[in-house]
């Protein structure tokens, strides 16, 4: 619904690391549980600046977004939006199934950030490649995803259960909830294998999770043959424009949660709902970015396709490949 000149505020401009980004409507409101407006969205991604530009920097980078407040309709937009100011940077993708190539959002400065901001964007869905090969990821996702009737003790234990074997791999794990009911584990990886290696990787990985936590956790493949009780170890993010919102990436709800980095020592403790925009501001500014450091931990997958290979000869079945699931480029 289009809204009157002024029906929100006068635009602002604001000069961000020297780049002027001119916010329109800025007090339409985004967040009802709290009134949190447009401007007070642009505000929280610029007071996280360094971990969100770190947790996109050089990524295609899918955006949700919410024209008119996360009451409204969703928009998920591959190619950047109309009307980019010269300084935005792009990467292009292309698309073999749909014979197609996008133009998206490729970050590299907070500016860019509060751009996507002023048109609508809440949520940051980054690839897990960079623009220098796209189709060599360097980044493992772990996605522990709770089924409707999972109890957050649940998505915990399968938490300890990763890092476990994170550890024994010799892996570094920067675990982060995911905004939502679940939690996050990413692991720097080098970009040196093609996504099906890295998802089947993650799938040798998550069976090894059940396999020690068969009560609590499945790879089932068909969502309506999986445990409603259970955490889904979401090999399938690893997939070719698979995407989840990024560390620090705001998620479309009432009280507008947070994708937020945590130390391992706070996984028995946090609660998805603790953090917000309202939250992690002072947050931030206490204990700085949490996943800061994690290109200097990078980890060889090699062993996990050993894995992969010996449970392929013990015949375990490969899943079908996960078809994109956010429409045409």
């Amino acid at each position: 619904m289009a809204s009157r000149k002024g029906e929100f505020g006068e635009p602002v401009v604001l000069d961000v690391d020297g780049f002027d980004v001119r916010v329109s409507s800025p007090d339409r409101v985004y967040f009802p549980a709290r009134g949190e407006t447009k401007l007070d969205l642009v505000r929280y991604y610029l007071s996280v600046g360094d971990g969100i530009v770190n947790a996109l920097r050089e990524r295609p980078c899918m955006l949700h977004r919410f024209p008119d407040g996360i009451a409204g309709d969703k928009v998920h937009q591959k190619r950047l939006p109309r009307g980019a100011p010269p300084w935005v940077e792009t990467v292009r993708l292309h698309f073999p199934r749909y014979g197609l190539h996008a133009d998206e959002l490729c970050v590299t400065r907070p500016a860019d950030v509060a751009w996507a901001c002023q048109m609508s964007t809440v949520e940051f869905h980054p690839w897990n490649s960079r623009r220098s090969d796209t189709e060599k990821p360097d980044e493992w996702r772990i996605d522990l995803d709770p089924m409707p009737k999972a109890p957050f003790s649940r998505v915990r234990r399968a938490a300890h259960v990763a890092h476990e074997v994170l550890d024994e791999l010799g892996a570094t794990g920067w675990p982060k909830t995911s905004g939502g009911h679940g939690l996050h584990v990413y692991v720097r990886i080098a970009p040196e294998h093609g996504f099906a290696d890295v998802r089947r990787a993650a799938l040798a990985f998550a069976r090894e999770v059940e396999r020690r936590l068969p009560d609590d956790v499945t790879t089932t493949w068909w969502r309506k043959d999986r445990d409603p009780a259970a955490v889904f170890v979401d090999y399938n993010q690893n997939a070719r424009d698979h995407t989840i919102a990024a560390a620090y990436s705001v998620r479309g709800n009432d009280i507008g949660t947070v994708s937020a980095p945590i130390r391992w020592d706070e996984v028995d403790d946090a609660e998805p709902d603790d953090f917000t925009i309202a939250t992690m501001p002072a947050r931030f500014a206490e204990l700085g970015d949490l996943h800061a450091g994690i290109d200097d931990a990078v980890f060889d997958i090699s062993p996990l396709l050993e894995w992969a290979e010996r449970d392929e000869a013990e015949g375990a079945q490969a899943p079908p490949e996960p078809e994109d699931d956010t429409g045409t480029p």
